[in-house]
């Protein structure tokens, strides 16, 4: 597991602790998840390109729909964290993120 943290602040106001991978970890469990592909800006900051939800990670970037346009605007990591078995639930904080940050991959 990363021990870097970052904590994204939803459009709810509700925060959200992420943990940071450099872009191409495999090593996610197979567990539902959230996630952010993002590029870091400047060291520690990071801007959001896309944000998604899975019910498995270790699986769900087996061509991931969205990474033309994730490498065309230059991720350099993935942010995630365990989630919810609950799809609903889920897509609610992806939901939120998207709202606050909107990413340039999310259409």
């Amino acid at each position: 597991m990363s021990e870097r943290t970052i904590i994204w602040k939803g459009a709810s106001g509700k925060e959200y602790k992420y943990w940071i991978y450099d872009i191409g970890y495999d090593g996610f469990d197979a567990v539902p998840a959230n996630y952010i592909f993002t590029k870091e800006t400047t060291p520690n900051t990071h801007r959001a390109i896309y944000i998604g939800e899975t019910k498995d990670i270790s699986e769900r970037f087996d061509d991931h729909h969205k990474m033309p346009c994730i490498t065309r605007n230059g991720a350099t990591h993935i942010h995630a964290h365990k989630s919810s078995s609950s799809k609903e639930i889920r897509c609610e904080e992806e939901k939120d993120l998207i709202d606050n940050w909107n990413p340039v991959c999310n259409d």
